[in-house]
């Protein structure tokens, strides 16, 4: 059983998502607009299904705002369906963009695997015997899931704690942005390794901010990313 929040206006959309998700035992909550859905998403929801076009806070701000603070899963269920769209909205922190029209059964499945691929990291995280990684000022707490850089917190995203987990666990190994999407957002994902391009630069934006002259990050050009362990 897992806690699932609804955020969109199309209320007929939403009855039929509600009782399909209670049907499989989930509890679900539902919010109509954006407003009322930051308020409920900070109640810490297992996975989050988020419309983009609703009155007020629409889902991409919705997105940027509860992104540092909420750690869930995000879906983004649209009928925008350019690329572009896409690509802003897993930029800013969704895991998943599925267009309408959609088919009840695949967004079911992906919910479904969504939960499942959090499980399998929490119980990961959970027995994790490496705790720390240091490198240089950073400091990497795997099981609390932060990353502070001379004692100063960096609000990471989820996904971009996943990024710097996995890079980080592989010091001085290159990984191609391909890898790179296909570990952190699955195999089964729909969306473009662009995306790992933009989180890589959010992430050395915010460390920047705190140590602008080491590169933690460095890029392989033409193959991908490699994180430097720094004595």
């Amino acid at each position: 059983m897992s806690k699932i929040l609804i955020i969109d206006d199309e209320e007929d959309l939403v009855a039929l998502l509600k009782d399909s998700l209670e049907s499989r035992g989930h509890v679900v909550s539902v919010a109509y607009d954006g407003d009322n859905g930051l308020k409920m998403a900070h109640e810490q929801p297992d996975l989050i299904i988020l419309d983009i076009m609703m009155p007020g806070m629409n889902g991409y701000e919705l997105c940027r705002r509860i992104r540092d603070a909420v750690h869930c899963p995000i879906l983004f269920l649209s009928a925008k369906r350019s690329e572009t769209d896409k690509i802003r909205g897993l930029a800013l922190g969704g895991d998943d963009y599925i267009v309408k029209p959609f088919g009840l059964r695949e967004l079911l499945a992906r919910i479904d695997a969504h939960l499942r691929r959090e499980k399998r990291a929490a119980f990961l995280n959970q027995s994790l015997q490496r705790v720390w990684i240091r490198s240089g000022k950073m400091a990497i707490d795997l099981r609390a899931r932060q990353m502070k850089i001379d004692g100063h917190l960096i609000p990471l995203t989820k996904k971009e704690f996943d990024i710097v987990e996995l890079l980080s666990l592989h010091a001085g190994q290159v990984f191609s942005r391909e890898q790179i999407y296909e570990k952190v957002w699955g195999y089964d994902a729909e969306g473009d390794a662009a995306t790992v391009t933009e989180h890589v630069k959010n992430i050395r934006a915010k460390i920047s901010a705190r140590d602008p002259d080491t590169e933690y990050i460095s890029t392989v050009w033409g193959i991908g990313y490699r994180f430097n362990k720094i004595i």
